[in-house]
């Protein structure tokens, strides 16, 4: 956000409008709000969004005890996630032993 802030202001004033939209509209309550917020923050690995989440769930009611269910929740999710998707990528393993799929990648020989 640093580099948008400073170069690009219009575009994060438009997230706060966001954010301020999904204030307003909201509905589930805070704690709830902030758990998804902070299982979201896990998966897509971004610090300041999940201490931001921890702190906002702290202050919306929850414990730590419910925090770290939460975080185990989203490895576990994200686990069998990541489980699916690596195994939908590498499937015809055999055609790339074959050299039969090409990954389009830079230095890719095919």
């Amino acid at each position: 956000m640093r580099m948008l802030e400073e170069f690009f202001p219009e575009f994060a004033e438009k997230l706060d409008e966001i954010d301020e939209i999904y204030r307003d509209k909201r509905t589930i309550d805070e704690k709830t709000y902030q758990f998804i917020c902070f299982a979201l923050s896990i998966k897509a690995r971004s610090k300041p969004c999940v201490l931001k989440h921890f702190k906002g769930a702290l202050e919306a009611g929850a414990t730590v005890k419910e925090l770290t269910y939460i975080l185990a929740l989203t490895m576990r999710e994200a686990a069998g996630a990541d489980d699916c998707w690596a195994h939908d990528v590498i499937g015809e393993w055999k055609e790339i032993l074959k050299g039969n799929v090409s990954c389009c990648c830079a230095g890719d020989k095919d």
